[in-house]
């Protein structure tokens, strides 16, 4: 665990409010050398005693452009053991990475899970690893925590294809979920209750309740699904990946057809190579307004889709795909999985989108300003095609998993090495309270 970079002492967590304009209130944080707080229109604060008063700012296109890794974890991963004799060998395979993260509801704590088969709890206040957890046994990924702090599910990467209920703080398993055949590859915990939803390779979709260890709902499909919920839970959507299409049904009425079907497909890949290569959709995520769909994918593109009639809003470029677990690893003819999955998200008010990349940087586009676009679907008309509002230096090798903070603007970044990522504010405090006036006037 190291200090990367000169990070000035006026730094310090900034914490969202719970208006769903985004605004944000600055707080200090435990972190050494970072206790101060940065205000704006030039007032400052105690950080020290009950009575001082934080400011508040938005996410703006200023601070996003600011943010740096102020603690990385070197040691996130145990090392991959040397060959042993006569054994087999992990030969040009790399360093073992995290393969995804979560954070609690509060936005206080951070679980990871990593192919060394740990999972390990970090305060995001703090800025300090709490413990290690172990699950040599099964295996973990896809940790996703419940609505109890204490408490998260997972898959399961070996011996079976169970997703587990574990206690963090008692170290043990809670619940058993038995049903798939083959491994998870996407999970979700409901946004508003007890439920969970799973997408496995045995091409099925199961709706589950953590009190209840059988499945209270069965999607068969025709090829592997990727989920996810809209922020109402009322709502969740399964990407089929070999039929390019993002089916999204009412959760009340599962068994019945879903009522919007869409189709991905993207024009401006014919000028590349034709026929087109075709989109693989890792990951799905509906933004907190409800009206897009970001689909995450293995190549060198993600999109944002209209959720409400299923049109291509917008191409997001200017990455490196992680279908690739090298850089210089040849592409094949037909897109892959890969490492892709956990690398993209919203930003909590969706007005940005963060994305890992295969060379380490980490990606930010503004999409505030999405084109609007109504009536019947033609697939025949491109995305508008965004390049990133800024391309920040990460951590050596791929980014695999990106996450912005729910409730603090704080961003963490992972694949060999965890970093936690703040906004720099000493230099540009002036510069961002001009653009909070410009807004306000």
């Amino acid at each position: 665990m190291e200090y990367f970079g000169k990070i000035p002492a006026s730094f310090g967590v900034i914490k969202l409010t719970d208006s769903v304009l985004g605004e944000l209130v600055y707080r200090p944080v435990d972190f050494p050398q970072f206790c101060g707080v940065v205000l704006c229109h030039g007032l400052k604060s105690t950080t020290n005693g009950a009575n001082s008063t934080p400011s508040t700012i938005p996410l703006s296109n200023v601070l996003m452009t600011k943010f740096k890794p102020a603690k990385i974890f070197k040691n996130a991963v145990e090392p991959t053991p040397p060959p042993t004799p006569g054994g087999s060998s992990r030969v040009n395979s790399g360093p073992r990475h995290i393969t995804a993260i979560t954070f609690d509801d509060r936005g206080d704590q951070i679980l990871t899970a990593s192919e060394d088969e740990t999972f390990r709890l970090y305060s995001c206040k703090t800025g300090k690893h709490l413990k290690t957890l172990f699950s040599k046994k099964y295996g973990v990924d896809l940790p996703r925590f419940t609505h109890k702090h204490s408490t998260v599910i997972h898959a399961s990467t070996k011996e079976d294809d169970t997703i587990r209920y574990h206690s963090l703080h008692d170290n043990k398993y809670l619940q058993y979920f038995k049903g798939h055949k083959q491994r998870v590859i996407s999970l979700e915990v409901s946004p508003v209750d007890d439920g969970f939803m799973s997408g496995s390779m045995d091409k099925t979709v199961r709706l589950w309740d953590l009190r209840v260890p059988t499945c209270r709902g069965l999607l068969n499909l025709p090829a592997a699904p990727v989920i996810a919920y809209d922020t109402s839970g009322i709502v969740f959507a399964v990407a089929v990946n070999q039929y390019s299409r993002i089916l999204l049904y009412d959760q009340a009425n599962y068994d019945k057809a879903p009522f919007l079907t869409i189709t991905l497909e993207d024009p401006t890949l014919a000028l590349i190579s034709y026929p087109p290569r075709p989109i693989y959709i890792t990951s799905l995520a509906f933004s907190s307004n409800g009206k897009y769909i970001l689909a995450g994918c293995s190549g060198d593109a993600h999109y944002i889709i209209d959720a409400f009639e299923g049109h291509l809003l917008a191409k997001l470029e200017g990455r490196i795909g992680l279908e690739r677990r090298r850089i210089d690893a040849p592409q094949s003819i037909d897109p892959v999985r890969g490492n892709s999955g956990e690398e993209v998200s919203w930003t909590p008010d969706s007005k940005y989108v963060i994305s890992g990349s295969l060379d380490g940087r980490i990606a930010v586009w503004d999409v505030q300003n999405l084109p609007a676009r109504s009536g019947q679907v033609d697939l025949k008309v491109p995305p508008h095609r965004l390049q990133p509002l800024a391309s920040l230096d990460g951590h050596p090798g791929p980014s695999r998993c990106v996450r912005f903070n729910p409730r603090l603007a704080m961003m963490v970044t992972a694949g060999a090495e965890l970093a936690f990522w703040l906004p720099d504010q000493s230099a540009d405090t002036e510069e961002m309270a001009k653009e909070l006036l410009r807004k306000r006037q």
